[in-house]
Parts: structure tokens; C-alpha cells; sequence
């Protein structure tokens, strides 16, 4: 999508294709935030956190709004994953930019520790969680397809501070794509053979 003349014209992405968007993952690899719990930095003004994850992502149901200024949503994937994509839909019914997005996976629910992100916008530092350099982009049907690259956690967590109309922070759903980490545990103990 091209943006309006003059519509925040810093950083902001130039020629965001439309329509399907192939990306490509391992077989086997699913929507692990189906239904998962949600947690955020401050209770939802409107709505509420389970929208995040309820698999509409058309919005017919309404979306979840949190409070001005930075803030953050976490879907709690249950068990540490193998995390291919993640998809995200702010609000999207009119041309708007949501501010400073930053996503990050990790195996810690209070993200001090084991960080990964794989998405930031914020090229000025705004929010303090490090210097981004990712487009804005303008919020369509389509949802923003961000690229994990097998980064593994259990957490997945979304920053925003706002949007190009108002100080709120909206999501309409959050899909994560990835394998469940399984790990084999050996049915008995190997020795080394006794030398002579």
C-alpha cells in the first residue's frame, strides 16, 4: 500500500504490497496463540485481553484498546516454542500507524532476561527498549506479517505507544506461528565400556 502524501513521511514503509502474502514454514507449524492467555501492562479500556487470541481477527467482534502512552500485550504460548511468523492487527478501519511497535520472545514472562526481538520500529529510542530499525507502517485487513526466524520462547510479547490518531494502544488479534519444543528424554542411561 502506498502511503498519503505527507502522512508520516519519516521511516515509514513506501510500497507495502497488498493482498496474500506467502511466507513460508516448517510442516507442522501452527497458530500456537489460539485461545492463549494474554497479559498486558495495564487493564484494557475497552474490550477485553481474551479478543487478542480469539482467532477473529475481522474485528466484527470489536478489539481490545489499552490505555495512552507505551504499552505491551503478552500471549503466553503454555510451553517454549520454535516461532517461525507473527501476525498483528492494531486497528485497522481507517489510515493509521501505530507508534514505537516492538516485538520481543523470551522464555522469561518478565522479559529481563533471554530477550529476542524480532521487530522494532521505534528508531528513536522512544520507549527505552533499544533502537529499532524497522519501517512504520500503515495498518491494513491484511494484518503485519513479522518474520521470527525460528527464534524459540514461550512469551510473546507486543509494545506500542500509541497511534498517528490518538494516544490508545488497540490490537484486534495476534496470531504466532511455530512448533512446540519437545524434548526427548532417553529411556536409559549409557555407560562407557570398562577398559582392561
Amino acid at each position: 500500500m502506498n502511503a498519503p502524501v505527507g502522512f508520516l513521511a519519516t521511516n515509514l514503509e513506501t510500497n507495502r504490497s497488498r493482498g496474500k502474502r506467502e511466507f513460508y514454514v516448517p510442516v507442522g507449524t501452527a497458530n500456537l496463540a489460539f485461545h492463549k492467555p494474554v497479559t498486558a501492562s495495564c487493564r484494557a479500556a475497552a474490550g477485553n485481553l481474551a479478543m487478542v487470541t480469539d482467532g477473529n481477527k475481522f474485528g466484527d467482534d470489536g478489539w481490545m484498546e489499552l490505555e495512552a502512552g507505551k504499552q505491551w500485550v503478552q500471549v503466553d504460548l503454555q510451553k517454549s516454542s520454535e516461532i517461525f511468523a507473527v501476525f498483528v492487527w492494531h486497528y485497522y478501519y481507517q489510515i493509521r500507524v501505530y507508534m514505537n511497535v516492538v516485538v520481543a520472545i523470551s522464555d522469561d514472562p518478565e522479559f529481563k532476561k533471554d530477550v529476542k526481538v524480532v521487530f522494532n520500529n521505534d528508531i528513536e529510542n522512544v520507549s527505552g527498549l533499544g533502537k529499532g530499525s524497522d519501517f512504520n507502517y500503515i495498518e491494513d485487513n491484511w494484518g503485519k506479517l513479522i518474520d521470527a526466524k525460528g527464534v524459540s520462547g514461550r512469551y510473546v510479547r507486543l509494545y506500542s505507544n500509541g497511534n498517528s490518531d490518538n494516544k490508545m494502544n488497540h490490537y484486534v488479534e495476534v496470531e504466532v506461528f511455530g512448533k512446540k519444543i519437545e524434548f526427548d528424554t532417553p529411556t536409559k542411561a549409557l555407560k562407557e565400556p570398562k577398559q582392561n
